[in-house]
């Protein structure tokens, strides 16, 4: 036994010195310590030793397990030492390159519009809402007194998803107020802003995908005067106090009256250019006393309610706040354009 100890000791110390691989060094510790090793073989002859010779035959497998634990800890070390060395070789860095210049991002410019509208709106009482742009043509329309015969249900017009036109991404952000008022009722004071859907990409001014943000007030003694007056306010706190606006006459389903309010042109100062294709006016949103019909749709009495409503587009916003004149250039994506804001 002593003999297969000294022979165990010695080619155990020898292949692990020699071992290049953790993997390799695993090995060699469950060939030799392992339950089923070399050296708990020779262990479990013990048995048929005399009780004199127990004593020695024990200390010396002792010594010899301690002998190959060490050495295994101390090529651990060593393989440890030489894989971070052969890392930090292939990590190294090169101190005198130059570093790479960290591009900073910046807000886009029609989300940048739209953050200050919202802050206007909220600093002036009103709440800022959110609705679904798969809408149901019942919110969409029927609700906001809109007509079946009406252009803006055509097919040719509006993206509808099912074939009984029931379903649509929505047109407008309008259906957000009805749903506003069916769930907290009046007196209301709400904006809602998001993407709508319309099959219009006639020129440069115009996408089928754009944002809007419309806004309605409901309560007792609204009158058109409230309108004009919180359009103005806000129009001019976003374009200046020298802004001059206008109001026109115009129709709506959902509205009555209604009117379109234009600025002047921010690129020529109302002489006339392409931009306001030489009217010296840009439409910038749409507006009006909220119909009675609509009011009753939502279950609210008209006798002893009133309100108005007005909704914008934000790409437009976008294109006279920061004189933009291609609306197509919000879209696209262009560094080269968007890093100019």
């Amino acid at each position: 036994m002593k003999q297969q100890l000294e022979t165990i000791r010695r080619g155990a110390l020898e292949a692990i010195s020699a071992v290049q691989g953790r993997t390799d060094l695993e090995a060699l510790r469950v060939k030799y310590l392992g339950k089923k090793g070399e050296l708990t073989a020779v262990l479990k002859q013990m048995g048929g030793l005399s009780p004199e010779e127990r004593p020695a035959m024990g200390q010396m497998a002792n010594d010899v397990r301690a002998a190959l634990e060490e050495a295994i800890q101390r090529q651990s070390a060593v393989l440890s030492q030489k894989a971070m060395e052969a890392k930090l070789k292939l990590e190294t860095v090169d101190v005198t390159i130059p570093g790479k210049r960290e591009e900073r991002g910046r807000k886009h410019p029609m989300y940048a519009a739209l953050d200050e509208m919202k802050e206007i709106f909220l600093n002036m009482g009103f709440e800022v809402m959110d609705g679904p742009e798969v809408e149901q043509a019942e919110y969409n329309f029927t609700k906001l007194n809109a007509p079946e015969n009406h252009p803006s249900r055509d097919w040719t017009d509006t993206f509808y998803l099912k074939e009984d036109s029931s379903v649509l991404l929505r047109s407008q952000t309008s259906p957000m107020q009805i749903r506003a008022i069916e769930t907290y009722g009046v007196p209301i004071r709400m904006v809602s802003a998001g993407r709508v859907y319309r099959k219009d990409e006639v020129d440069a001014t115009h996408s089928p995908m754009f944002h809007q943000i419309e806004g309605l007030v409901v309560d007792k003694g609204v009158t058109m005067a409230d309108l004009k007056g919180t359009l103005n306010a806000v129009i001019r706190e976003i374009y200046g106090p020298d802004t001059q606006t206008r109001f026109r006459p115009h129709h709506f389903p959902f509205t009555e009256p209604s009117c379109e309010m234009d600025i002047q042109c921010y690129k020529c100062g109302g002489k006339g250019c392409p931009t306001c294709k030489g009217e010296g006016w840009i439409e910038l949103l749409g507006a009006g006393m909220v119909h009675p019909k609509v009011l009753k749709n939502c279950g609210v009495d008209p006798e002893e309610y009133s309100g108005y409503a007005f909704g914008l587009g934000l790409e437009r916003l976008a294109l006279g706040q920061y004189k933009i004149s291609d609306m197509r250039l919000i879209f696209e994506n262009d560094m080269r354009f968007l890093e100019q804001f």
